[in-house]
């Protein structure tokens, strides 16, 4: 994740109360969008205030019950786009660095599982995080200086790596864990404060600006994967890694699904010097990310105060998931979701790519899988207000498992270089349906509990990503590959059930909440 996405960003709520008539896909996406984490304002925006010729403008109302019209003529448009800029400038460049690094984590730092144990640990800590930390840090500091302060966490993390050890690695993952939700909420509370704000300039309603606004943070943010990636791969093939010379015989016994933890094919390690010129890219890319929100973003106003202390939403959190039903069903699939993250960027990059071609192809094919999501998670979005989800769901339900099968039984060759892509790029189409269509979900089936609701989507993703980089040392990849199976087959039974409950009884969504 990248913190894909994909799995935080997309759950930060306003307050508002959506229609029950939500139901078509770009009202869903749109939904999403503006309710993209856990309910922390405390800004509820409505459409109640007139313009000097009497038509409808966008407003705000403050926790105390009083009603202010946005100041719409106090902030230039220009000054709206130069902050959505600033921030898609450096979120690109931050994770331009942490998800190449995180990509190449179980390739460089594989000697007695140092990687995987890296990656597990921050999602562990990010679990804790999300329920605690981002309603005490923003509340205190604010939305501009919570990102400045994460982001900075995020370089302290990619220094450590220089030094990679137990003694660095592990102590910095937890505080870079601790700083990833506060990131993501601040992110999607400025972003979506200033969209609507936008919309009452020029008179748009606010869920088409939030969304193009998210559209533009996404394509921005995606396009990371290829120039990070492109960054390793460049640099790893300038220090010439690959020198072992196993057969393609010798490759197929070891790699691909026969991986073990002690096996290594043809990963031979990167100099300290080819390493160490890497991690000063990224850590470069880091520092320029937090020089730009310093001096160039500007801080967000009349940002209220959050909804729901820390226990107080673990406590709501559990209570959702003992009430309703629909949440239980949904656990497996939103499991599932962490697990094929962990596994792309951990496992197959490892047991695959880098065993069998060497690891300055990871970057390359990397890039195949970031630009087939980054594609499909746009066109996707577009074609559900054709289809409706239950045929996207079967997509991605399809694509992930012809590719655990065909990872079962094929053997990883050099020589068959296309299919290491094509593998990529088909796990990505997946991964697009997972990211897009389960966050709608449940925005659309939580609507009216939606703190609670994707409380629970980030406890059990993050669940499925600690577990995934937990087992990775112990486990060989073709236990993994049929863990994967066994957990979507389950999850696609639970959603197939909530479905079917959904549309024998839609009035069930409303008499629940």
């Amino acid at each position: 994740m990248s913190f894909s996405d994909h799995s935080i960003t997309r759950k930060y709520s306003l307050g508002e109360e959506v229609s029950p008539e939500i139901g078509n896909s770009t009202d869903q996406l749109d939904y999403r969008n503006s309710h993209a984490m856990s309910g922390i304002d405390n800004v509820e925006f409505s459409d109640i205030s007139k313009r000097e010729d009497g038509t409808d403008v966008p407003s705000y109302q403050n926790a105390d019950g009083s009603t202010d019209p946005l100041a719409i003529t106090a902030i230039p448009k220009w000054r709206v786009w130069k902050n959505l800029l600033v921030i898609c400038t450096a979120f690109l460049f931050n994770f331009t660095a942490f998800q190449s690094l995180q990509n190449l984590q179980t390739s460089l730092n594989y000697d007695e599982g140092l990687g995987g144990a890296s990656l597990s640990v921050i999602y562990a800590s990010l679990i804790v995080s999300c329920i605690f930390i981002p309603p005490l840090l923003i509340g205190k500091i604010g939305c501009k200086w919570t990102l400045v302060v994460s982001i900075f966490w995020y370089s302290v993390f990619t220094a450590a790596n220089f030094y990679a050890s137990w003694y660095t690695l592990i102590p910095f993952s937890v505080t870079l864990g601790l700083a990833g939700a506060p990131l993501w909420t601040a992110k999607s509370k400025y972003v979506t404060t200033s969209g609507i704000r936008y919309a009452g300039m020029v008179g748009e309603t606010q869920e088409d600006i939030i969304t193009l606004f998210f559209g533009i943070f996404f394509m921005i943010f995606q396009s990371g994967q290829i120039w990070g990636n492109l960054i390793s791969s460049l640099v790893l093939e300038r220090g010439n890694v690959t020198s072992l010379g196993l057969t393609p015989e010798e490759l197929s016994q070891i790699c691909g699904a026969n991986n073990c933890p002690n096996s290594t094919g043809a990963l031979q390690p990167p100099t300290t010097s080819t390493v160490n010129l890497l991690v000063g890219i990224y850590l470069g890319c880091g520092l320029f990310a937090v020089l730009v929100l310093v001096v160039f973003l500007d801080k967000l106003k009349d940002e209220g105060e959050e909804k729901k202390a820390g226990l107080q939403l673990l406590i709501a959190t559990l209570k959702h998931l003992k009430d309703d039903k629909r949440q239980i069903l949904l656990v497996p699939i939103t499991i599932y979701s962490g697990l094929e993250q962990a596994f792309v960027s951990g496992d197959y990059t490892k047991s695959f790519v880098s065993c069998a071609l060497g690891i300055e192809w990871i970057g390359y094919v990397m890039i195949c899988y970031g630009v087939c999501d980054a594609f499909f998670s746009f066109l996707l979005g577009r074609l559900i207000k054709f289809t409706g989800r239950i045929p996207l769901f079967i997509t991605g339900a399809v694509a992930h498992l012809a590719m655990i099968i065909t990872m079962l039984v094929w053997s990883p060759n050099p020589n068959q270089l296309p299919v290491f892509f094509v593998l990529a790029a088909c796990w990505g189409l997946g991964d697009a349906v997972w990211q897009l269509e389960i966050n709608a979900l449940y925005g659309y089936l939580f609507r009216k509990n939606q703190e609670a609701g994707f409380s629970n989507y980030r406890l059990w993703e993050s669940l499925g990503f600690v577990v995934a980089f937990a087992y990775s040392n112990f486990i060989c990849t073709y236990i993994k590959l049929y863990i994967l199976l066994g957990v979507l087959i389950l999850g696609m039974m639970g959603y197939a059930v909530v479905e079917y409950n959904e549309k024998k009884d839609p009035e069930e969504i409303d008499t629940k909440m």
